[in-house]
């Protein structure tokens, strides 16, 4: 049983927004279908830390979680900023059940288990201008980052959408919450195009980070374990 990772699939097969238009997106959700197929096995857990789908409701959304459904692996998804389908984890589990989607999981406010290790994160969130908006929203955030490390009967592996480090911006919210809970290795992605350049990768005060974004990754899954 293996571990992978990916962020930022931004599926559209319910509604008019496909990728395709941005460079280097070409024919992208192919590429992600025979990546995954290749590597994964039913088995094998797949982390998709956020921007899944396109949708802006269940119904526009139900397409991209069928297609995900299918592919081989239990699925632990986390929210993005795009992922505007999603309301609470209680509405999402029912739709899940009721669709027959019996390979995904919603990652919020809880962790999973796998191996020796707790699989825990949140969508985080990023102040650059501290706004009282953006002020609020880190903190809520954070708060679930911290509701779903303290979960964790294992050793944590945090998996964020947004970056928690970025060119000269700390959350630094979300990195108190990591450093308290001795969390050393986290996974995220959200940036695309030329703000990969300058994505955090490696060694920062004692945590490592990993970028995840599925462009970055040219549509591969990165093994985590």
């Amino acid at each position: 049983m293996s571990l992978f990772a990916i962020a930022d699939l931004h599926l559209s097969f319910g509604v008019e927004k496909p990728m395709d238009i941005f460079n280097g997106w070409e024919g992208y959700v192919e590429k992600i279908e025979q990546n995954w197929r290749e590597v994964v096995k039913e088995d094998d857990v797949v982390v998709v830390a956020g921007d899944i789908s396109w949708g802006m409701n269940l119904k526009e959304a139900f397409l991209d979680f069928k297609f995900l459904n299918e592919l081989p692996g239990k699925k632990i998804l986390i929210k993005g900023n795009h992922d505007y389908y999603f309301t609470t984890k209680g509405k999402m589990d029912k739709f899940f059940l009721e669709n027959g989607f019996n390979s995904l999981n919603f990652l919020f406010n809880n962790s999973y288990e796998y191996e020796d290790y707790s699989i825990c994160g949140t969508r985080g969130w990023v102040n650059v201008c501290n706004e009282a908006e953006d002020v609020k929203i880190l903190k809520r955030e954070a708060n679930r980052l911290e509701l779903s490390l303290k979960t964790a009967m294992k050793t944590p592996i945090v998996f964020i959408h947004y970056p928690p480090i970025f060119n000269n911006v700390k959350s630094e919210e979300i990195l108190e919450v990591l450093n308290k809970n001795n969390v050393k290795v986290v996974y995220y992605g959200h940036l695309h195009g030329k703000s990969c350049d300058y994505a955090v990768k490696g060694v920062v005060d004692g945590i490592k980070y990993e970028f995840i974004s599925s462009d970055y990754l040219n549509f591969k899954l990165l093994k985590v374990l």
